[in-house]
């Protein structure tokens, strides 16, 4: 369970200090499919960025399971994110020299002999997405659809426990955004990864999901917390 207490976050803008979420609680249980919405500006990719451990809040505390971002130091933090955060951004963030199968396996290129025990499981999910006929393309081979399905097989190659995803349906068209959804879902039944997806975007929401709306930094009419 993914648990946020009082969490805040300012940003400094020269002189000028923006208040970005103000005290904002919430709690995600394991296994959910959440959505995160709201307004532009309303820190949607800031609380998702702060649980990822991509940035720090300015006070309040994140839980991943019993352990507490706050008590974690910074090399704790990366071997968190590394071993069991999975991401997936608007941007795709594919190398646009390697092919998918390589994009895939991009964060253990630097280590050959992690990479090579890691293909088949790579050409695996990029064939369970539907790219078995796209292994050798590189981005600029593949529509936005497409690359988007490689970021999802390279965030799912380390089988995380959590995936956080920001607008993954951005830059796509409904058709394209439709189909990543399908995989997302597929992938989530057969391996029941928490997944949490920022989205102005509603289309795309099931009566079955976890719906969070933030307003000005703060989570908005929560039946979780109307329930309790």
């Amino acid at each position: 369970m993914i648990r946020v207490e009082n969490l805040t976050k300012t940003y400094q803008r020269g002189t000028v200090e923006v208040p970005v979420l103000r005290g904002l609680s919430c709690e995600i249980e394991q296994g959910a499919f959440t959505f995160i919405v709201g307004p532009s500006g309303s820190g949607k990719s800031t609380l998702l960025y702060l649980i990822g451990t991509l940035d720090e809040p300015t006070s309040g505390e994140i839980l991943l399971g019993d352990r507490r971002l706050s008590s974690m130091g910074t090399q704790e933090r990366d071997q968190l994110r590394r071993n069991e955060i999975g991401f997936i951004f608007q941007s795709f963030n594919l190398l646009s020299n390697l092919n998918a199968v390589d994009n895939v396996l991009a964060p253990y290129l630097a280590l050959p002999k992690d990479a090579a025990a890691r293909r088949p499981e790579a050409v695996k999910l990029l064939q369970q997405v539907g790219l078995g006929d796209r292994l050798d393309h590189r981005p600029a081979e593949m529509s936005g659809g497409e690359q988007q399905r490689v970021a999802i097989a390279r965030a799912l190659l380390k089988r995380p426990s959590l995936i956080l995803a920001d607008e993954p349906t951005g830059e796509l068209d409904t058709q394209n955004g439709a189909e990543v959804f399908r995989h997302l879902r597929s992938l989530h039944q057969e391996l029941g990864t928490t997944i949490v997806v920022v989205t102005h975007d509603q289309r795309y929401i099931q009566p079955e999901d976890r719906i969070l709306e933030i307003r000005d930094g703060l989570i908005f009419n929560d039946p979780q917390e109307v329930a309790s």
